[in-house]
């Protein structure tokens, strides 16, 4: 029996898929490269250049695809559904203490003061409680660009979002990038405008991939 060798016109689809594999894995780092350099910019390029007022965190922490949130009617709202925006994340209980009013009023402020860049920024209110949100606490979110005001449980929330050493969870306003990912926490006596340059820096160096408006 005489053993034929394989025409090589059948081994042309084996070479045509690592060739699209190759141009497909090419298209992806095209589109991941501005936000790899305007990141490794930020954090490696440029780090004596700067001072942080608020902590950098350092790995990110992306928001966890089953976290449990949910809307005023009580809606499950997928967590995914956050990314695009990049978000400064207030934690508190429904009856909203005078700490949790300094800071939703320094985060709308902190939103105000980007001018231009404001629709980039998106205000967010997580509760951890069953209590209702006071009545004028309701109002000042709804003020300007409203808020987003879910609820998830305080528990689940620890797999996320963290305070610093001896404080608590509700002592600090959280900086979330479009991606989903933590990467910024505030120091617990809030100074805006100081947080404000580590704000606009962060809206200057992502603006090459980053627009306004939630992602798909």
């Amino acid at each position: 029996m005489t053993v034929h060798t394989l025409p090589a016109a059948e081994l042309a689809p084996v070479g045509q898929t690592r060739k699209g594999r190759l141009t497909m894995l090419l298209v992806l780092l095209a589109c991941a490269a501005p936000v790899i350099a305007s990141y490794f910019s930020y954090y490696v390029v440029r780090p004596s250049a700067r001072s942080n007022y608020a902590e950098l965190i350092q790995p990110t922490v992306g928001i966890p695809a089953a976290l449990a949130l949910t809307d005023a009617a009580g809606q499950a709202v997928p967590p995914l559904t956050l990314k695009g925006q990049w978000l400064m994340v207030v934690v508190a209980g429904g009856a909203c203490d005078e700490r949790c009013e300094k800071l939703l009023f320094a985060q709308r402020q902190l939103r105000e003061m980007m001018g231009r860049e404001k629709e980039r920024v998106d205000r967010v209110l997580l509760v951890t409680d069953d209590a209702p949100v006071r009545a004028p606490i309701q109002e000042a979110l709804r003020s300007g660009t409203p808020a987003t005001v879910l609820r998830v449980q305080r528990e689940a929330l620890a797999s996320w979002l963290k305070p610093d050493t001896g404080s608590a969870l509700e002592d600090h306003i959280y900086l979330v990038d479009p991606m989903g990912e933590w990467m910024m926490r505030t120091p617990v006596d809030l100074d805006p405008a100081r947080f404000r340059k580590d704000l606009e820096r962060l809206l200057r160096a992502s603006s090459s991939w980053d627009r306004e408006g939630r992602g798909s």
